[in-house]
């Protein structure tokens, strides 16, 4: 099998990994990373086949997990209830009951709030330069979901802090501090919230907490623990995921002359599909083969882990014709960005809203928009998001 000898800390890598991409699509749907000892794919067949194979799946086989590091304790706690990391029978138990109280309805109810939002943010911009990660597309996403659970805005600061550690988990070159970090955030978090759920038990609200808790099927409810682990991994993806996004299209548009003319309300969709597919804020997800399975060339043993490259499969010109141009008229065809199968994300529809109306209103708001220097990208692999985006909004 062909090596990826890239690392995912290298500054070049970080800053542009689609020609390290293509170069490792030309030989073949697979390739072994040392970096992450593990097979990755690389081409879009690949990808979202075994996105789909249902012989594969998040949770590794309980006689290969290891023990939990103590100090890590308080971040397992919440993974071990996050639909994200599970599979059948518990997935489908906790999927189904979110999607009884995270209705598309409830949903798409969220845009005048959502708009009304994203004027409120520019109209406390600064006249000259605006950093738009910390001002608007940080901002905008987690005053959404604060409001969705119902939990005071107040505590965005807060919410930002946890995810933002939290996250850096799943980061590449993660230090022991980085750990200490995410387990302390996950305990503070925690904490917070199975006060705010005993709270929404006794006194309910029209909030998602309250909606969750409420969420019934067969008889069953989600557990406090279950409704924690539910709300942290709504924050923590949803948020990372979107904010990344907001930067990567406001760079991707100025980058080839483009704003508000392709974010009218019959382009704004597609251009915003456009963006996950061209620069997508997660690279990389895993999974665990289940069973001895032959996919793609490759032998895989239970237990063997694979790389599943979203953005190098949103760029794979075997399905994307000119896969490297930034094209928001082409026809659309389902990306990789939000996954596929069992495990597409939950929240796909709210980000989805955020973006088309928070790039709609930034380039209504501010035609003239400009970027200030060159931005560069975070070295936060395998997630792809700016350091910062300074604009000139005039």
């Amino acid at each position: 099998m062909n090596r990826f000898d890239a690392s995912p800390t290298d500054f070049d890598f970080v800053q542009n990994p689609y020609p390290a991409y293509d170069a490792i699509r030309t030989q073949g749907h697979l390739a072994w990373w040392p970096a992450y000892d593990m097979v990755a794919a690389f081409s879009a067949e690949a990808v979202n086949a075994l996105l789909r194979d249902r012989r594969f799946g998040r949770e590794c086989p309980a006689e290969l997990a290891q023990p939990t590091p103590s100090h890590l304790a308080p971040f397992y706690a919440v993974e071990a209830h996050s639909m994200l990391e599970l599979e059948p029978p518990r997935h489908t138990r906790l999927r189904g009951l979110v999607l009884r109280a995270f209705t598309s309805r409830r949903i798409a109810g969220l845009a005048p709030e959502i708009e009304a939002l994203s004027h409120t943010l520019i109209d406390s911009f600064p006249k000259d330069d605006v950093e738009l990660l910390r001002t608007y597309a940080q901002r905008l996403p987690v005053t959404v979901i604060a409001r969705l659970l119902g939990v005071p805005e107040g505590m965005s600061d807060d919410l930002l802090r946890w995810s933002n550690a939290m996250v850096a988990m799943y980061q590449a070159g993660r230090s022991r501090a980085v750990e200490n970090a995410a387990a302390r955030a996950a305990a503070e978090f925690s904490d917070f919230l199975r006060g705010y759920v005993d709270a929404r038990r006794s006194k309910p609200a029209d909030d998602l907490i309250t909606h969750l808790i409420a969420a019934e099927e067969d008889g069953e409810k989600l557990s406090t623990d279950e409704l924690i682990a539910t709300c942290i991994l709504l924050l923590n993806a949803g948020h990372e995921a979107t904010v990344h996004t907001l930067g990567n299209g406001v760079k991707a548009l100025q980058d080839h002359g483009m704003g508000a003319d392709v974010l009218t309300p019959g382009q704004v969709a597609g251009t915003v599909e456009e963006i996950l597919r061209y620069d997508p804020p997660l690279h990389m997800f895993t999974r665990y083969a289940y069973e001895e399975v032959s996919a793609f060339g490759h032998d895989f043993k239970r237990g063997d882990q694979v790389a599943l490259m979203l953005a190098a499969a949103n760029r794979d010109p075997a399905t994307w014709p000119d896969a490297h141009v930034f094209k928001p008229t082409r026809q659309p065809l389902p990306n990789a960005s939000f996954g596929a199968g069992l495990h597409f994300c939950v929240g796909a529809p709210l980000a989805r809203l955020e973006l088309q109306i928070g790039l709609g209103v930034l380039f209504d708001r501010l035609p003239n928009l400009a970027l200030l220097g060159t931005p560069r990208y975070g070295s936060t692999y395998h997630f792809h998001g700016l350091e910062a985006l300074h604009v000139t909004p005039n």
